[in-house]
């Protein structure tokens, strides 16, 4: 099979801001450009470097793979004239400029539009092209504090905290890629390109995990509670002590979790940890009868103690072994170095040996695996400009776009089918999109065992009930509610007919189920050949880890992104919650528009293998080459930076109040001192460069923290801001509704619910200019039933009634 997107052309203008967009389009088979200036690209000089000769970047290397590379001088009327040159050849250009700095090139969407109307023209920005905030100074730590996903991370009793491996830019550029996808599915329709406009700070709202719709719902704010969560009135614990490191427990009940934890506190008991009367709880109901009264917080809180002094008495290696013999929802919080040596990456031959600077070492795989599809070969990061002669002559060739359909779609993906069995958020998430622009996405849910995403926070009024969550009613948005029990023969009848009228069928069960069942792959293609189908989960199909069940609190345990993010004296904090559902969905999103797109051209299938480690993984890909390359191995540092200084989030007026600030360079340095009125700290000469500021950051970060702490977080902000200096308020998740940016671009809706009579979901992430998203009203559990059976399927009342009493809808 050739490479699914081989026909396309892609222009990378993009620094460090943009780079993983073209990476993604690069390994489904794009021919990307990038376009550098003259020396080259700024982020050929981004850390980490290489410390044997100081200036090859690692963060280069990790994301300028398999493309070409060219010089053109954008601020001379030559290097524009050539670029619009070659803008008419192409199908998707790229850039992350400031607002404005196209435009006043003569590049902007609307002049490049000129030379070729079928352009896609994607800009990835910290804050989006217009707004308040468009033209904001922003770094990784700016942003994070930006999103609502910095001030719920960390530790209740300190500062909030980052991912020490920059993380801001990788979300936009990834939601980029998927982006640039659904408006170059548009022109298939229409003949048209569009502008795409990525806001980086929409597109890391989404680590928040819903958690920024709290206001709206009338549930309490969420809070810091590292290596854990509140649900309701209980906090749990998700990151745990084990006898040489740390573990990802997921502890909890109800029908999906209940189970899991029964058989935990059946290993504790065979082991004399506990009692047969703790053992024997209902792990099921365990959460109403706390929420009723019927047991005793008190109780809970022993019960947590017996689990913590359990897993103490056990190494990660050994608590991992029983958690696959015992079907567990336990996984090691890895190092850096245990990522490069995870067995089950062996196996799967994840690892791509490429050089860097002479050097062989490892680089992570495809984020995604199609059936039937080999990457392009790896291609070396190009010197700067290597390209440009063979480019330049290359005759003009026209962008790979038919004819427009005699009837033009209204949104982009509008006639698409999905049928869609995922769980919780990285799967939904992917379909959420579809639907956001023009899909027909049916949600399928046994009202016996609700989706899993039903019992997850923020609850309508702060109460607990599966029809309440507000996190279901955002990751489900515009997509229609089927009640079917996949248990019964019946019920799988059903699902193969809606097999037979799909385009995409969505999967994230345990590899075994749907194999069980008869639905996987190939049963399935044998009713509908030119069927998609993904299959979404931790660790891929196969494998020795393949059948490990688990929620994305474990996979940022296994991919290290929990040991990362904390301070270094105290156990490790974890990004908020299941942070890796909130990477691996990108990546999914291009692979399968990516196959659609090549379905529509040749009329074949795929099957798309989706391990959300293995995605997730590309976030950390310039760490991964630092330890392999320098011996440094990345772990936890608070806010800091091993690049900028001062650098941190340091208090402000008000209750948990904080503002993040972040010193790029010496002339920012020199402007913060002016800022705050430390003439005396810009005058000392060991502070005048980074390494004496990083020698001096305590005494810095006092400075700045008593500047910062009579002054609210915005009035910090403001100052700073309009004195050259990075610089934002750690926005609550809560307060998120109310950020003047988020409002003005619209990032909240409000959606009508059949039971509650609105809700209010997060927008789409990205804008297109032509056909902006449509976001519909999320299904109660089962709401579509009926509509669906006799609409799509044609089934008339006596069959309905006989697959009710064979239980297939229970």
């Amino acid at each position: 099979m050739r490479a699914v997107l081989s026909p396309y052309r892609v222009l990378d203008l993009s620094d460090e801001r943009g780079l993983l967009c073209g990476y993604i389009l690069a390994g489904l088979g794009a021919d990307v450009i990038l376009v550098e200036p003259p020396g080259g690209s700024p982020a050929r000089r981004a850390p980490p470097l290489l410390d044997s000769d100081g200036k090859t970047s690692l963060l280069w290397a990790a994301y300028a793979r398999n493309r070409r590379s060219i010089e053109l001088d954008l601020d001379s009327p030559d290097g524009q004239q050539e670029l619009r040159r070659l803008a008419a050849s192409a199908d998707i250009l790229v850039e992350s400029a400031a607002p404005g700095v196209m435009v006043a090139r003569g590049l902007g969407y609307d002049d490049l539009a000129g030379v070729n109307p079928g352009l896609v023209h994607v800009s990835i920005t910290p804050f989006g092209q217009d707004g308040p905030k468009a033209r904001y100074l922003a770094t990784d730590l700016i942003v994070a504090a930006s999103s609502g996903t910095l001030h719920i991370a960390g530790y209740p009793d300190a500062a909030p905290v980052r991912v020490t491996a920059p993380q801001a830019y990788l979300h936009g550029a990834a939601e980029a890629a998927g982006a640039a996808l659904v408006a170059l599915a548009d022109r298939v329709h229409s003949g048209r390109g569009q502008h795409v406009d990525v806001s980086i700070q929409q597109a890391m709202a989404l680590g928040a995990l819903g958690q920024t719709v709290n206001a709206a719902a009338g549930a309490p704010e969420t809070v810091r509670v590292a290596g854990g969560a509140v649900i309701g009135p209980v906090t749990l614990k998700l990151v745990w002590e084990a006898k040489d490191g740390f573990v990802s427990l997921t502890y909890f009940f109800g029908n999906a979790i209940g189970p899991f934890t029964r058989r935990l506190m059946e290993w504790i008991c065979e082991e004399g940890g506990c009692d047969e009367a703790t053992r024997d709880k209902d792990w099921v109901a365990y959460a109403a009868l706390l929420q009723r009264g019927e047991e005793p917080y008190e109780e809970f809180d022993r019960i947590i103690g017996v689990v913590g002094d359990f897993l103490r008495t056990k190494t990660k290696a050994e608590l991992m072994a029983e958690a696959q013999r015992r079907r567990l929802l336990i996984l090691p919080v890895a190092t850096v170095p245990e990522v490069v040596e995870n067995p089950q990456l062996e196996v799967r031959d994840y690892w791509r040996g490429y050089p860097v600077a002479g050097r062989e070492v490892r680089h992570p795989g495809p984020p995604v695996r199609l059936s039937g599809y080999q990457p392009p070969g790896e291609r070396p990061v190009p010197y700067s400009g290597e390209h440009t002669a063979e480019v330049l002559a290359e005759p003009p060739r026209p962008p790979a776009s038919p004819l427009p359909d005699p009837s033009p779609a209204a949104l982009p993906l509008e006639g698409l089918k999905v049928l869609d069995f995922m769980w919780v958020m990285a799967g939904p998430v992917v379909t959420r999109v579809l639907a956001d622009y023009g899909a027909t996405v049916i949600r399928v849910e046994s009202p016996s065992r609700p989706g899993a995403g039903r019992s997850m926070a923020p609850f309508r009024g702060g109460q607990f009930a599966p029809q309440n969550s507000f996190f279901f009613d955002n990751m489900n948005a515009g997509k229609l509610g089927l009640a079917l029990n996949l248990g019964c023969e019946e019920g799988r009848e059903v699902a193969r007919d809606l097999v037979r009228w799909a385009d995409v069928v969505g999967e994230s069960f345990a590899p075994r189920a749907f194999r069980r069942w008869g639905l996987d792959f190939e049963s399935l293609r044998a009713i509908k050949p030119d069927l998609i189908m993904m299959s979404s989960c931790l660790f891929g199909q196969d494998g020795p880890l393949s059948d490990v069940s688990g929620f994305g609190t474990m996979g940022a345990a296994i991919a290290t992104f929990i040991d990362l993010t904390g301070y270094p004296d105290r156990p490790p904090a974890g990004p908020f919650s299941a942070y890796t559902d909130t990477i691996a969905p990108r990546f999914a999103l291009a692979a399968l528009l990516a196959a659609l797109d090549h379905r529509r051209r040749t009329g074949e299938g795929q099957y798309i293998d989706h391990s959300q480690i293995e995605s997730s993984l590309h976030f950390l890909t310039p760490a991964l080459l630092d330890y392999q390359l320098n011996g440094r191995v990345l772990t936890r540092m608070g806010n800091r930076d091993p690049d900028m200084a001062p650098h941190g989030v340091y208090p402000s007026k008000g209750d948990d109040d904080w503002v993040a600030v972040a010193v790029r360079d010496d002339g920012d340095w020199q402007r913060l001192c002016a800022a705050i009125d430390r003439p005396d700290l810009a005058g000392e000469e060991r502070y005048a460069t980074l390494p004496g500021r990083l020698a001096g950051q305590d005494d810095l970060d006092g400075a700045i923290s008593a500047w910062t702490a009579p002054r609210t977080p915005a009035e910090a902000e403001g100052i700073l801001q309009d004195a050259g200096v990075p610089a934002h308020a750690v926005i609550r998740a809560s307060s998120a509704v109310d950020d003047p940016q988020f409002v003005h671009r619209g990032h909240f809706v409000r959606v009508p619910h059949s039971l509650h009579g609105e809700s209010v979901v997060e927008g789409s992430r990205f804008r297109l200019s032509r056909t902006p998203a449509q976001i519909g009203a999320p299904p109660a559990v089962g709401e579509h039933t009926e509509q669906i059976l006799k609409d799509i399927l044609g089934y008339d009342d006596e069959r309905i009634a006989d697959l009710a009493a064979a239980g297939a809808f229970d």
